[in-house]
């Protein structure tokens, strides 16, 4: 946290000796400028108030398919606008599969996780696949016991704001921004 402060104080400095020094060219009461400038605060872009107004007006910009606004004489980057409407809490992994109805997103537990017993077959003919909640089930040795042991799936959690840009800037780092 620490390193991150440092870093967008850094990059605050650098935008306020642009600005100082090549008036012409990196202006903050500029929108682009404004932009960088809140979003390279570790706290959030919005946690002063005056940046509330510049990047709400980003998150509309943004929303209508423009592309990310600029600042010159400022050194950052950004990727072009992204969706990702899913995501799973720690210790799952996003997947997708298509299924009868289309693309099916899936989060799928990292580690094996015990299970109740029905899901691990005795019988040699199961394959370890899919069995809807739980997959590839198999008995495992757990402290001297056989434990019925699987990767668990769950339902994807739906992000509020599925938009994204992955914004660059020099001496502060990357950071994404979802709108």
């Amino acid at each position: 946290m620490r390193n991150s402060l440092i870093r967008a104080i850094v990059a605050a400095s650098s935008l306020a000796s642009s600005y100082l020094i090549f008036d012409s060219q990196a202006r903050a009461d500029e929108w682009g400028c404004q932009v960088i400038l809140c979003l390279s605060n570790p706290g959030g872009a919005t946690q002063y108030a005056a940046c509330r107004p510049p990047i709400n007006k980003l998150w509309r910009w943004l929303a209508k398919g423009n592309s990310f606004p600029t600042c010159s004489g400022v050194g950052f980057q950004s990727s072009r606008p992204g969706y990702d409407p899913y995501y799973c809490n720690e210790g799952y992994t996003l997947t997708s599969s298509f299924g009868s109805g289309g693309r099916v997103a899936t989060c799928v537990s990292a580690s094996l996780r015990p299970v109740d017993r029905r899901f691990c077959s005795f019988g040699r003919d199961d394959t370890g696949g899919d069995h809807g909640s739980v997959l590839s089930p198999r008995w495992q040795s757990e402290g001297g016991r056989l434990q019925c042991m699987a990767k668990v799936t769950s339902r994807p959690n739906f992000r509020e704001q599925p938009h994204f840009v992955d914004v660059t800037i020099d001496g502060v780092g990357k950071q994404r921004v979802w709108y």
